[in-house]
């Protein structure tokens, strides 16, 4: 894989990275770009959740599945999309959520990066897709070395908010003991925010207000959910 690793993330990801799993996955992606296929997000953006989320300072996880496929979208932030990209179903409805969670209207900009410099890891399952084809990428490595991500904020000592959206995140987060049965840590399910499944439980969850109220009573502090300087 031909990425650099961030320091905070190294420790964690090195022993990792020396599995047949992992290895396997970076002759897959060397593959597959010799063969001219467009793999988003591109080289060099696809840690950038770890680089700007480093694990000491996690608060908040957020749970997604594999990057958005289309061109232009995919920035290496789970549900985000750069400045002036169209805001994908998903992210228009979390942020209908966010305006009913906590009265901050819809943000223009669909950068997340806000949220990932205040501690919200924006990890999705998979760290890469074709282009074209969701779920192109799914089982090819990448599970080894974000189970371990995931593994290693709920070691951690300090408590944190998981936030689980749909059954795929939510079969990931049962292979992490430590959120099996958690004593320290909040965890927060609900059904996927995508147009198919936001009916069924995810408006109305409340997720950014819950996960406040719990980072306030560790004693972590609250995140600043807005984007744009909206009034709280």
């Amino acid at each position: 894989m031909a990425e650099d690793l961030p320091a905070s993330w190294a420790p964690v990801l090195e022993p990792v990275l020396t599995t047949p799993e992992a290895r396997r996955l970076g002759g897959f992606l060397r593959a597959e770009e010799a063969a001219g296929k467009a793999i988003y997000p591109p080289q060099g953006r696809r840690l950038r959740a770890l680089e700007l989320t480093p694990l000491q300072e996690v608060k908040v996880v957020i749970l997604g599945q594999d990057p958005y496929h289309g061109p232009g979208q995919a920035m290496g932030l789970s549900f985000s999309v750069p400045d002036g990209v169209p805001h994908p179903p998903s992210l228009r409805n979390i942020f209908k959520e966010l305006a009913d969670d906590c009265a901050i209207p819809a943000s223009t900009s669909g950068d997340l990066t806000p949220w990932a410099m205040q501690g919200v890891l924006l990890l999705n399952n998979s760290l890469t897709v074709e282009g074209g084809q969701a779920g192109s990428h799914a089982g090819r490595g990448w599970d080894a070395i974000t189970d371990a991500c995931v593994a290693a904020v709920a070691q951690r000592d300090e408590p944190a908010v998981f936030i689980l959206w749909g059954s795929h995140a939510q079969k990931k987060a049962s292979r992490i003991a430590e959120l099996n049965a958690p004593t320290r840590h909040c965890v927060i399910r609900s059904p996927h925010p995508s147009p198919l499944s936001a009916h069924r439980g995810f408006f109305g969850s409340r997720p950014f207000s819950r996960a406040n109220a719990f980072l306030k009573q560790a004693g972590r502090g609250a995140i600043d959910w807005r984007l744009e300087g909206e009034a709280p």
